[in-house]
Protein backbone atom coordinates (compact mmCIF):
# COMPACT_ATOMS: atom_id res chain seq x y z
CA UNK A 1 0.00 0.00 0.00
CA UNK A 2 3.10 2.02 0.82
CA UNK A 3 4.13 2.46 -2.94
CA UNK A 4 0.53 3.03 -4.58
CA UNK A 5 0.52 5.36 -1.79
CA UNK A 6 3.84 7.24 -2.89
CA UNK A 7 2.94 6.59 -6.87
CA UNK A 8 -0.42 8.53 -6.16
CA UNK A 9 1.12 11.81 -4.57
CA UNK A 10 3.22 11.55 -7.62
CA UNK A 11 0.96 11.63 -10.19
CA UNK A 12 -1.47 14.04 -8.45
CA UNK A 13 1.16 16.17 -6.91
CA UNK A 14 2.38 16.79 -10.36
CA UNK A 15 -1.21 17.62 -11.65
CA UNK A 16 -2.05 19.53 -9.00
CA UNK A 17 0.91 21.61 -9.55
CA UNK A 18 0.53 22.02 -13.49
CA UNK A 19 -3.21 22.91 -13.23
CA UNK A 20 -2.65 25.38 -10.75
CA UNK A 21 0.53 27.13 -13.06
CA UNK A 22 -2.18 27.36 -15.62
CA UNK A 23 -5.54 28.28 -13.62
CA UNK A 24 -4.23 31.24 -11.88
CA UNK A 25 -3.31 33.39 -15.09
CA UNK A 26 -7.03 32.32 -15.91
CA UNK A 27 -8.48 33.74 -13.10
CA UNK A 28 -6.82 36.69 -12.68
CA UNK A 29 -6.96 37.38 -16.45
CA UNK A 30 -3.53 38.28 -17.31
CA UNK A 31 -2.80 39.26 -21.01
CA UNK A 32 -0.99 36.41 -21.36
CA UNK A 33 -4.07 33.91 -20.69
CA UNK A 34 -6.32 36.71 -22.34
CA UNK A 35 -4.47 36.27 -25.90
CA UNK A 36 -4.60 32.61 -25.67
CA UNK A 37 -8.50 32.68 -25.14
CA UNK A 38 -8.57 35.56 -28.14
CA UNK A 39 -6.55 33.00 -30.18
CA UNK A 40 -8.92 29.94 -29.75
CA UNK A 41 -12.29 31.97 -29.72
CA UNK A 42 -13.05 32.49 -26.59
CA UNK A 43 -14.39 35.30 -24.90
CA UNK A 44 -12.91 37.54 -22.22
CA UNK A 45 -15.09 36.55 -19.09
CA UNK A 46 -14.84 33.27 -19.73
CA UNK A 47 -11.28 32.95 -18.53
CA UNK A 48 -11.97 33.65 -14.59
CA UNK A 49 -14.53 31.30 -14.93
CA UNK A 50 -12.34 28.30 -16.15
CA UNK A 51 -9.53 29.86 -13.80
CA UNK A 52 -11.76 29.04 -10.96
CA UNK A 53 -13.37 25.91 -11.95
CA UNK A 54 -9.75 24.18 -11.99
CA UNK A 55 -8.48 25.51 -8.46
CA UNK A 56 -11.72 24.13 -7.05
CA UNK A 57 -11.09 20.75 -9.23
CA UNK A 58 -7.78 20.63 -7.75
CA UNK A 59 -8.65 21.19 -4.34
CA UNK A 60 -11.33 18.73 -4.76
CA UNK A 61 -8.84 15.81 -5.36
CA UNK A 62 -6.49 16.84 -3.04
CA UNK A 63 -9.24 17.30 -0.16
CA UNK A 64 -9.02 13.80 1.43
CA UNK A 65 -12.71 12.11 2.23
CA UNK A 66 -15.66 13.14 -0.94
CA UNK A 67 -15.30 10.02 -3.00
CA UNK A 68 -18.58 11.76 -5.17
CA UNK A 69 -16.71 15.21 -5.33
CA UNK A 70 -13.58 13.49 -6.31
CA UNK A 71 -14.60 11.49 -9.16
CA UNK A 72 -16.46 15.25 -10.58
CA UNK A 73 -13.25 16.82 -10.07
CA UNK A 74 -11.63 13.89 -12.30
CA UNK A 75 -14.30 14.04 -14.63
CA UNK A 76 -13.66 18.51 -15.25
CA UNK A 77 -10.10 18.34 -15.51
CA UNK A 78 -10.19 15.69 -18.33
CA UNK A 79 -13.27 18.14 -19.94
CA UNK A 80 -11.08 20.78 -19.48
CA UNK A 81 -8.41 18.99 -20.93
CA UNK A 82 -10.02 17.42 -23.82
CA UNK A 83 -11.81 20.86 -24.78
CA UNK A 84 -8.22 22.24 -24.97
CA UNK A 85 -6.49 19.54 -27.01
CA UNK A 86 -10.11 20.06 -29.35
CA UNK A 87 -10.05 23.99 -28.93
CA UNK A 88 -6.10 24.23 -30.23
CA UNK A 89 -6.98 21.27 -33.53
CA UNK A 90 -9.74 23.65 -34.37
CA UNK A 91 -7.48 26.60 -35.02
CA UNK A 92 -5.11 24.64 -36.79
CA UNK A 93 -2.10 25.26 -33.83
CA UNK A 94 0.70 22.74 -34.76
CA UNK A 95 0.76 19.25 -33.10
CA UNK A 96 3.40 19.75 -30.61
CA UNK A 97 1.72 22.74 -29.28
CA UNK A 98 -1.50 20.65 -28.57
CA UNK A 99 -0.40 17.22 -28.03
CA UNK A 100 1.89 18.71 -24.73
CA UNK A 101 -1.62 18.16 -23.39
CA UNK A 102 -1.21 14.54 -23.79
CA UNK A 103 1.00 15.08 -20.33
CA UNK A 104 -1.62 16.13 -18.83
CA UNK A 105 -4.32 13.43 -19.44
CA UNK A 106 -1.51 10.92 -18.52
CA UNK A 107 -1.05 12.81 -14.99
CA UNK A 108 -5.03 12.43 -14.59
CA UNK A 109 -5.04 9.16 -15.25
CA UNK A 110 -2.26 8.22 -13.02
CA UNK A 111 -3.87 9.69 -10.31
CA UNK A 112 -6.92 8.66 -11.06
CA UNK A 113 -6.26 4.48 -11.53
CA UNK A 114 -3.91 5.36 -8.36
CA UNK A 115 -5.97 6.96 -6.40
CA UNK A 116 -8.99 4.04 -6.94
CA UNK A 117 -6.19 1.25 -6.02
CA UNK A 118 -5.71 3.62 -2.67
CA UNK A 119 -9.25 3.27 -1.99
CA UNK A 120 -9.17 0.07 -2.97
CA UNK A 121 -6.75 -0.69 -0.57
CA UNK A 122 -8.20 1.02 2.32
CA UNK A 123 -11.00 -0.76 2.36
CA UNK A 124 -9.43 -4.25 2.37
CA UNK A 125 -7.29 -3.19 5.72
CA UNK A 126 -10.35 -2.49 6.92
CA UNK A 127 -12.37 -5.22 5.85
CA UNK A 128 -9.49 -7.57 7.45
CA UNK A 129 -9.41 -5.55 10.41
CA UNK A 130 -13.18 -6.57 11.28
CA UNK A 131 -12.32 -9.70 10.63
Amino acid sequence: MKKTKITYWIFTGILSALTLLGAIPDLLSTPEALTVFKHLGYPAYLSPFLGLAKILGVVAILVPRFPRLKEWAYAGLFFDFTGAMYSGMAVGDPMPQWAAISVAYILLFGSYVFYHRLAAAKENAALTYVR
